[in-house]
């Protein structure tokens, strides 16, 4: 099946749905050479800041998912204690973190977004774009100039499925075994394909 993309005015959702973001929070930045969430933006906040500011412009249902190391320097940078979850087996991938995440978000909750705690990049209203297009049967995928891009967010029928991610696959595995239920978000925002790898990616993308 194609899928079509989707345009979805930001807000728009069902008000019987609970939906929700998991911030992966956990990686160990090996590439960059420190830790790049604490790395300074052109805009003067950290990486993490940044984001974490962006999302909450969106929504107040929050969970990051982060491990011992980093866990002072995110509670310090503004997350609540209440909405943190240390994973101890971050080392063994992304796909672990996501997992980690799913078994402790909130019961409640229909749909999750699945955001990327090196992407500080990404508009608020793209997050409330997503956000507002998740079902419980869905996965949203954002869409700009015909590709692909980050956050991903999944219908809560998919949980149990996710709570099985491993290694760095995080949720793609999911995605590969339903794609005809994937429906593509078309935004006019670029950073959706833009993460910070390097230091050279922190001042890559102004507006």
């Amino acid at each position: 099946m194609t899928t079509e993309p989707l345009q979805q005015k930001p807000g728009q959702q069902d008000d019987t749905l609970t939906t929700g973001v998991i911030l992966l929070a956990a990686g160990f930045s090996r590439r960059f050479g420190s830790i790049k969430l604490n790395a300074l933006l052109p805009s003067g906040k950290t990486v993490f800041q940044q984001t974490l500011e962006r999302i909450r412009g969106a929504t107040d249902n929050l969970l990051v998912v982060t491990r011992d190391e980093l866990l002072d320097d995110l509670l310090q940078a503004g997350t609540p204690l209440a909405q943190t979850v240390v994973c101890p087996d971050a080392e063994l991938g992304m796909g672990h973190t996501l997992a980690c995440g799913i078994r402790h978000m909130p019961a409640h909750w229909d749909a999750v977004l699945v955001c990327l705690a090196d992407m500080p990049f990404v508009e608020t209203s793209t997050y409330t774009t997503l956000l507002g297009a998740l079902r419980p049967d869905v996965i949203v995928v954002p869409e700009h100039q015909g590709k692909r891009g980050n956050p991903v967010g999944f219908g809560g029928k998919w949980f149990t499925s996710l709570t099985q991610a491993s290694g760095d696959s995080g949720g793609r595995e999911v995605m590969k075994g339903n794609s005809d239920a994937i429906q593509r978000v078309v935004v006019e925002d670029s950073a959706v394909h833009l993460d910070i790898d390097v230091p050279g990616d922190l001042g890559q993308h102004r507006v």
